[in-house]
This record gives C-alpha cells, structure tokens and sequence, in this order.
C-alpha cells in the first residue's frame, strides 16, 4: 500500500481553521474581516433563507464559533478546485452534533458561499436554540 501524502490546505481553508482557533470573538471578528467576500453568502440549517453580505455572515459566524467552538472538531476535509467540504463534530453537553460546512472562495481566496449542514435532528435542533440565545445576546 502506497504512503499517502499530506496536502496542504489552501489558504481560504486555513484562514477558517484560524478563525475557529481565535481565542476571542474580538479576534475571529478580525480574521473574519480578512476571511469574508463582501458579497458572501451564508447558508444556515437554523434558518430558512440564505444571509447575504459580510456583516450577517460574520454575525452567524460568530454565534456559531461561540456555541461549537469548544467541542468542535474537523476530522476530514475535501478540496477541490475553489471549494471544500469540512466534516466536523462537536459535543453540546452530551448532544453530539455531527456536519459539514461547505466553503467556496474566489480568486482572492475570499469566502464567496459558506453553508452547513447538521445531523441528528437532536443534534440540529439543540444546535439552532444555542444559536438562537447566542444570536439573541448579540442583540
């Protein structure tokens, strides 16, 4: 059996790896600033239309690296060309969420899609009322 190689990921891919390792939300703001299109386009579970433009985009981002963040893990990434398919899994106080965030970026290796998806319905659904009280204190 043949040695598989380490890719590197490309850089749209470790800047969000960066993001989610950012000690602070102050600091993922920052990175997120640097990271986001001006045009992005976010895809939620949690809600039914999509959320266009940095601002909404960073504001999801934000309560979704509060509420995963501790617990989240990436275990397997998929690249292709201009996208990626992250599968990661986090634990919400004993409510295991298993997803995938899919990442598209331009020219500029900005992120131009953002979308996620969650399962177990329990999972998801405990996943959208965190986020919900998260998006809520933003407020």
């Amino acid at each position: 059996m043949d040695a598989v190689t380490p890719v590197t990921p490309p850089p749209a891919v470790r800047r969000w790896h960066a993001v989610v390792a950012a000690p602070d939300p102050a600091a993922r703001d920052v990175l997120l600033a640097d990271l986001l299109d001006d045009d992005v386009v976010f895809r939620s579970p949690a809600v039914h239309s999509p959320q266009e433009g940095r601002l909404l985009t960073t504001t999801y981002l934000r309560a979704a690296t509060t509420v995963l963040g501790p617990t989240l893990r990436y275990e397997r990434e998929l690249v292709t060309g201009d996208s990626a398919c992250l599968e990661f899994h986090a634990d919400l106080g004993g409510t295991l969420v298993h997803g995938v965030d899919l990442l598209r970026w331009g020219a500029d290796d900005r992120l131009v899609e953002f979308t996620v998806m969650v399962r177990p319905l329990r999972g998801l659904t405990v996943l959208v009322e965190r986020m919900q009280a998260a998006l809520q204190d933003a407020s």
